[in-house]
């Protein structure tokens, strides 16, 4: 299915000689024109996304055994490689596991925790994003489904916090479904964690958020997509939501349902295509692809590798 949704997405955008040469053309400005501040100033935000996301581990990792900002920023990067092409990321969990000294099992509920607190963040303003396009584009002139779309909205978003501060539900809920149980020796350090612990990783998930929103919305400008900042937020939030919701064989298969997604909802704004579609494959390229080569430096050194060269 990614592979379909590429293809695609490279026979409609690029494969067509105008397109490729106007995509050629937008590269040329957003590269060496008007557009050089935009993705400067998107560069410069990819440390402060990844250094977010390792002090979220760090602030994790530490509630299980001391460890410092160094290691916990090496294991995220790490982490981001080998998940580059695992199924749903699961080598992310490996790169952060295998740079803890002991209890891994109970790590592998840390990163879940870690990863559900930024599914809350990508939810609630998902939702508000997809609820301004729902109430203006579909449902407009319809009061009595906009006031059911808004409330369940609302329901939704109070229900993803219920795993998260009823923790202890959801470890007893794993044990009445059999195949489910094997996760709950992992999942049951989840209700060890402090409700003020639990408060920071939610602010530092919702601060990564507004960074990769910031990111999308500078590259988009650089790209020449002249939205108004409100619905262009609407835009950016819906697209992450559907990249989020729906499951995918590796990080490439992202880039399919993000730029379709994107190309969609900025499609109903009276934006073209070809722009936000190059802003989202540059969004994937500097804080996906690029930091991944980056951990393949880090690979060789894993705890793991070298106990087996001992």
């Amino acid at each position: 299915m990614s592979l379909l949704t590429l293809g695609l997405l490279y026979r409609s955008v690029f494969a067509a000689p105008d397109t490729a040469a106007a995509w050629r053309a937008l590269l040329a400005t957003a590269l060496g024109g008007a557009g050089r501040g935009p993705v400067l100033a998107a560069l410069a935000l990819v440390p402060v996304n990844w250094g977010l996301e390792a002090w979220k581990w760090h602030r994790l990792a530490r509630h299980l055994e001391p460890v410092r900002f160094g290691r916990s920023l090496r294991a995220v990067l790490v982490g981001l490689t080998l998940g580059f092409a695992t199924p749903n990321r699961v080598g992310d969990y490996a790169g952060r596991i295998l740079e803890l000294k002991s209890r891994r099992v109970s790590a592998l509920g840390a990163v879940f925790l870690g990863r559900y607190c930024q599914l809350v963040a990508t939810v609630v303003a998902g939702g508000a994003g997809l609820l301004y396009f729902l109430l203006t584009f579909y449902l407009a002139g319809y009061p009595a489904a906009q006031l059911g779309v808004i409330v369940t909205a609302v329901v939704v978003c109070g229900l993803v916090l219920v795993p998260l501060y009823r923790s202890r539900l959801l470890v007893a809920a794993l044990g009445l479904w059999r195949p489910l149980r094997r996760f709950r020796p992992a999942l049951a350090v989840m209700p060890t964690y402090p409700a003020r612990a639990l408060h920071a990783v939610l602010a530092l998930s919702g601060l990564r958020y507004a960074v990769f929103c910031g990111q999308f919305l500078l590259l988009l400008r650089a790209y020449g997509v002249g939205t108004a900042l409100g619905p262009g937020l609407a835009a950016v939030a819906g697209t992450f939501l559907f990249k989020s919701l729906v499951p995918s064989l590796n990080a490439l298969a992202d880039v399919g349902v993000r730029e379709l997604s994107a190309t969609h909802l900025f499609g109903l704004l009276g934006q073209a295509p070809l722009p936000v579609l190059s802003a989202s494959l540059s969004l994937w390229v500097i804080n996906i692809a690029l930091p991944s080569a980056a951990g393949l430096l880090l690979v060789p050194g894993l705890r793991v590798w070298r106990g087996r060269s001992a």
